[in-house]
């Protein structure tokens, strides 16, 4: 009896790592598929990745934008065109899954530019929405 609690116990653990690192790779693609929608000067591309939602929250340096619309007009205007998006990427440093349905994602960003290299910060709240991992939440500087 001890053994078959015991390799219960050990199947459901091993079914949790499977899906926590499920869940990983699914919030890494959507980042992968951000940067690469990015990196073709295509922002509702890359806005496909948030929450189409207006509950949606991004925090900038000029403070909170609310609603994947607001959000949508606030890159359309800092990068109005592909040489100010300049060439995206991502070191991703920390996902935690927290729950099924919840996760947190830390990260540097830089963008190569003909004049510059700007880069930062991010930290990301991902919700697991109808089965789809989204941001909700993006804190940037």
């Amino acid at each position: 009896m001890k053994k078959l609690i015991f390799l219960f116990c050990l199947l459901i653990l091993v079914s949790c790592i499977s899906l926590k690192a499920q869940n990983k790779q699914a919030i890494l693609k959507v980042l992968e598929t951000q940067r690469i929608a990015w990196n073709n000067g295509d922002i509702p591309a890359f806005m496909q990745g948030y929450w189409k939602s207006d509950s949606l929250m991004f925090v900038g340096k000029s403070g909170p934008t609310y609603g994947w619309q607001q959000t949508l007009e606030h890159y359309k205007k800092g990068y109005p065109d592909k040489a100010t998006m300049g060439v995206l990427s991502f070191k991703i440093l920390k996902v935690d899954i927290l729950d099924p349905s919840n996760a947190f994602v830390l990260g540097g960003w830089n963008l190569k530019r003909e004049k510059d290299a700007p880069g930062g910060y991010f930290t990301l709240w991902f919700r697991k929405i109808k089965g789809v991992w989204v941001i909700v939440c993006d804190h940037t500087s």
